[in-house]
């Protein structure tokens, strides 16, 4: 069954945006990391992806996502809000704006993966929602060199968890960290 993978890029202080709301320093590494066995690998494994309203909107065009996205399978946009038109899609890629809440989201992405994972990649908000609702299986951090000192946390205020260690690879300049989230029972 898929597992559910909350991922995220923070700064080496824990920030997902700096007080301006930008991300940009966090992907200096971008046309590196695209091209990396990591990105590979994480591209393999995800059979579908959930992302927030708001990590939607930052597509210029959000047709291209059928067209350039490094994902190419179905996205599951949390939100309250859909768009009037449906965005293009193609044989592997399709859009489903689900506006019944996480939980309903979570189930129709593990739907669509079958046998891979489903992989969280943004926004900060739906990470904290997800980890709330327990419905987590592994966070994927990747860390890069650079302190924001203020801005947006990737954790802040999310339920205290148990932690298993699964792996740790260097990606150029990035750290990329994977853990286990031990449910409450097996922590026991």
């Amino acid at each position: 069954m898929a597992k559910v993978i909350a991922g995220a890029t923070v700064s080496l202080d824990g920030f997902v945006q700096d007080a301006h709301g930008s991300f940009a320093a966090l992907y200096s590494d971008y046309d590196e990391l695209m091209g990396s066995a990591y990105m590979r690998a994480l591209q393999d494994e995800t059979g579908a992806v959930l992302m927030g309203r708001r990590t939607f909107d930052l597509a210029e065009d959000p047709d291209s996502y059928a067209v350039d996205y490094e994902f190419q399978v179905p996205i599951f946009v949390v939100t309250h809000n859909p768009p009037p038109v449906e965005p293009k899609r193609n044989e592997r890629l399709w859009i489903t704006f689900v506006t019944d809440g996480v939980e309903a989201a979570v189930k129709r992405a593990v739907e669509a993966a079958g046998e891979r994972d489903v992989t969280l990649i943004g926004g900060a908000d739906l990470f904290h929602q997800l980890l709330a609702a327990g419905l987590v299986d592994e966070l994927a951090v990747d860390v890069m060199p650079v302190l924001f000192g203020d801005g947006v946390r990737l954790f802040d205020g999310d339920p205290p968890a148990t932690l298993e260690k699964v792996s740790v690879q260097e990606v150029g300049v990035r750290t990329c960290l994977r853990y286990r989230v031990v449910p409450a029972a097996e922590a026991a």
